[in-house]
């Protein structure tokens, strides 16, 4: 079962460093605390969609979020990695990051190669990028998205 929407903020931390680097879909990663203490336990693993924030200020961005152990890396641990569909031309680690998923697009899986794995996750941001258009616009106004009294979302 996925119970959505599910909301999480978190300061964006040093990931596995193969998002950007090997495959040329960079992700801003949550810290083990976030993903251990914060996540709802009724959250399964996969991959989902929905809306972000950086520091509760910037217009909302549509995202697409891997929640699990990246089967085909063989993780030992559980991560949280978003993918913003928007070009950023520097990191931005040590800001908080806020996500609302709203959809779920699919379990996580293995693959027989790393091009599997990017086409893959580049047929989830099409997905996602669709759906948020078609169906889940009205989440980008989520409370949880921005700080208390912050009027610039006009």
């Amino acid at each position: 079962m996925h119970d959505l929407p599910f909301r999480l903020k978190g300061e964006v931390v040093k990931g596995f460093g193969r998002g950007g680097k090997e495959l040329g879909i960079p992700t801003a990663n949550f810290s083990d605390y976030v993903v251990d203490n914060c996540l709802p336990k009724s959250i399964q693993q996969g991959i989902y969609f929905g809306w972000a924030s950086l520091n509760g200020k910037r217009p909302p961005l549509k995202m697409v979020t891997s929640v699990g152990w990246n089967p085909f890396y063989q993780n030992t641990k559980r991560s949280i990695e978003t993918h913003i569909l928007q070009h950023f031309e520097e990191d931005f680690y040590g800001e908080e990051l806020r996500i609302v998923c709203v959809g779920y697009i699919r379990d996580e899986a293995d693959f027989e190669s790393v091009e599997e794995l990017i086409g893959a996750i580049q047929k989830d941001i099409e997905v996602s990028r669709k759906a948020l258009e078609e169906n889940f616009s009205h989440f980008k106004e989520d409370n949880f998205l921005f700080d208390e009294g912050d009027t610039s979302r006009n």
